[in-house]
């Protein structure tokens, strides 16, 4: 087949419904009856959580693209203004199932269990509504701003995401005088979830904080009657919009920027189903919002406070023990770490097992008399962060410390700018990202002296230095001080702080400058191999693909007759099961308890394995507008364990869907087998390995039946 025809738009997936039915494999978690009650609640305040971003950032950038008059077609053939109105239909099925899982399912299931959400405050009895009342004066009414609208004041700006309650008001007295309009936001600063005294049958009561308000709206407006109230959300455009080369000072920019994304363009308002219509058309008239972007709904708005919900003690019976990781054997927490590196490359496997010789190796370092310099990139850090507490120390012990800080991860910026005049404070040396591209990728180097001269220490991952997010996310993360590796991740912090580039590279593989052409090399030999009469297989595990030229390479390996296992979370614009096309190639998504975040590439190569791990996903984004790295496995041990996660993933027939040729996912009919969850299996894995005695840590529950960034 010409090369040409495998770039058909039929052959493709549009990505932002891909990434909707995404959301619906998380949504599915939420409705799995087999599942603790509370994991289902945490999963739904997921999906919430994920279509708020998803609004403000890639519905966002399609209207922006509507406004500008952009009509070029994605790669399955749709113009931006097409997307947008698929987007709307699947959205709001997506919405209308969220709530009938919460309304239907999970507030009944939660009743059962001794939990009960009061879900408006006309249901409160004569004891509960003297209890809402009392706490509203004490603790809500001295904190709340209500603003009204009239001639000297004007419509207030509604701030992103928040929730406020909109109101229409009448004199008191003046039955036919005008309407006026007042607005009053909900406080965030206060508990959403408000706790009411237990029911005598020992029922924990709750009621959310919007409810007690609506419920006092008077006692906001004295003069006034309220003729009707309701709440309402706005959310905007959050997309910055940022020229780097015209910006004198990218650091202020961004800084300058990341304050107009509270008044961006308005593109959803969320409000409740039984909202009155004149209340409905001045928030709609004052706010912009045409009927596409309104969504009224059936239930509490923003089911996020489902994850504090999550927290609440007392229902640890409903929830999953907590995970432990399991230690590293190769590491115990008193070894010299540089000693144990030159035994040989070290394979971690989070959050499996722990992210602590991460935060030791850079702690270590930091104290070492014998190390000279540290140097690493930062995209994401936790909120207390011990890496940066370690390099800022280091730098303070007279250490050459240089960090790349990404300014530009979307939605931390505000804290990596913290985190960037600290460092420069301790003494490190900061540099803001490079203009044009995002540093995305993970890596760390360590110079130290020693007897027979200069050596490089070097982690390499394919997740962020976040020992938070570490307990939640799925990643690889290798030990090593392989000079070759060595010698390029020299080359790599060079490349970052100046101009300097080397002739030739010895391990890695780099974006934008050539690791897709890398990985299109790869794919393409193994297309030879299969059409030379030999074995041509790919397993590749990665959060999202989307890159069309990645895809058509994938398409001529299967048509050539190349065996492809594609384990993708996210996104996935390849379809299967196109005759002649895709007949060969399996895709997967897995959605657990942990987010599925490592990046693993596997080619057969004609028997002579190789194993790549990487901080990029195929997309254009992370391929040709990021700077990534991609990290070859060479030790034979940890090649083998890195085959066996994949293989392990292949074979889940728990938490596993796989994509039909109707772009539908089905969950794997397991009658007769025997069940396997991934994430289950590792983590006992993980404490076999290490040999931790099954008492001495919670042992995670198997769920014997059938996350996200």
């Amino acid at each position: 087949m010409d090369k040409k025809e495998f770039t058909r738009h039929e052959y493709y997936r549009n990505r932002e419904l891909s990434w909707l039915a995404f959301n619906e494999r998380v949504l599915s978690e939420a409705r799995d009856k087999t599942i603790p009650l509370f994991e289902r609640l945490k999963f739904l305040s997921i999906t919430a959580s994920n279509l708020d971003e998803f609004f403000m950032i890639r519905v966002a950038s399609l209207k922006d693209m509507v406004h500008a008059g952009y009509t070029k077609k994605d790669i399955a053939g749709m113009t931006p203004e097409e997307q947008i109105e698929e987007i709307t239909k699947e959205v709001r099925g997506l919405v209308a199932l969220q709530y009938s899982t919460y309304s239907r399912s999970l507030l009944p299931a939660l009743k059962q269990n001794g939990l009960h959400v009061i879900q408006e405050h006309e249901a409160l009895t004569k004891e509960e509504a003297r209890y809402v009342d009392r706490y509203f004066r004490d603790n809500v009414y001295p904190v709340l701003t209500p603003m009204a609208v009239d001639s000297s004041r004007p419509f207030p700006l509604i701030r992103n995401k928040t929730l406020n309650i909109g109101a229409l008001l009448q004199k008191k007295g003046e039955k036919n005088a005008e309407l006026e309009f007042a607005t009053v936001q909900v406080p965030s600063v206060l508990p959403r979830i408000v706790r009411l005294p237990d029911s005598e049958d020992g029922i924990k009561n709750v009621i959310l904080l919007e409810e007690i308000i609506e419920r006092n709206m008077q006692q906001l407006f004295l003069k006034y009657d309220i003729v009707s109230a309701s709440p309402y959300r706005v959310m905007r455009n959050a997309d910055l919009t940022i020229d780097e080369d015209e910006a004198a000072d990218l650091l202020k920019e961004i800084q300058k920027q990341l304050k107009k994304r509270q008044w961006g363009e308005a593109i959803r308002l969320e409000v409740e189903e039984k909202i009155d219509k004149r209340l409905l058309k001045i928030l709609s008239k004052e706010l912009d919002i045409k009927e596409q972007a309104l969504y009224k709904i059936n239930g509490p708005l923003d089911l996020t406070f489902l994850m504090k919900m999550y927290g609440m003690e007392g229902f640890d019976n409903l929830k999953l023990p907590k995970h432990v990781p399991a230690p590293v054997k190769e590491l115990p927490a008193d070894c010299n770490i540089f000693d144990e590196i030159r035994k040989g490359d070290i394979l971690l496997h989070h959050p499996y097992q722990t992210f602590d010789p991460v935060v030791k190796f850079v702690k270590d370092a930091a104290n070492d008399p014998k190390v000279l310099a540290i140097k690493q990139t930062l995209y994401r850090v936790s909120g207390n962060s011990p890496i940066i507490a370690a390099l800022a120390q280091a730098a303070e012990n007279g250490k050459q410390v240089s960090v790349l800080v990404e300014l530009k991860a979307r939605f931390d910026e505000e804290n990596n700018i913290i985190w960037a005049k600290m460092l420069e404070k301790a003494g490190a040396h900061v540099i803001y990202g490079l203009v044009g591209l995002k540093t995305h990728s993970k890596i760390t180097l360590v110079v130290r002296r020693e007897e027979d001269g200069i050596r490089r220490y070097v982690h390499l991952g394919t997740g962020n230095y976040n020992d938070s997010t570490a307990k939640l996310y799925t990643d690889i993360g290798l030990l090593t001080c392989s000079a070759p590796i060595g010698e390029d991740a020299t080359a790599v912090f060079n490349m970052l702080s100046g101009y300097s580039e080397p002739e030739g590279w010895n391990k890695l593989s780099l974006a934008p400058l050539w690791l897709k052409d890398r990985f299109l090399s790869l794919i393409g030999r193994e297309t030879e191999h299969a059409r030379n009469g030999g074995e041509g297989r790919i397993i590749a595990k990665m959060n999202s693909l989307c890159d069309r030229d990645v895809i058509v390479a994938l398409y001529e390996a299967s048509a050539a007759g190349v065996q492809i296992d594609l384990v993708v979370r996210g996104i996935c614009c390849l379809k299967v099961g196109i005759p002649g096309v895709s007949e060969n190639i399996r895709v997967r998504s897995i959605v657990g308890n942990f987010l599925e975040h490592s990046r693993i590439f596997y080619f057969y190569n004609n028997g002579q394995e190789e194993v790549f791990c990487a901080s990029a996903d195929w997309m254009p984004r992370n391929l040709e507008k990021r700077v990534e790295i991609m990290f070859p496995i060479e030790r034979e041990e940890l090649k083998e364990e890195v085959i066996h996660i994949l293989d392990i993933e292949l074979k889940d027939n728990v938490k596993a869907h796989v994509l039909q040729p109707d772009d539908t996912y089905e969950k794997i009919n397991r009658r007769g087998k025997a069940p396997l969850s991934s994430q289950d299996y590792f983590a006992e894995e993980a404490k076999e390995k290490a040999g931790v005695d099954e008492h001495a840590v919670n042992r995670r529950v198997f769920i014997p039946e059938e996350p996200v960034e």
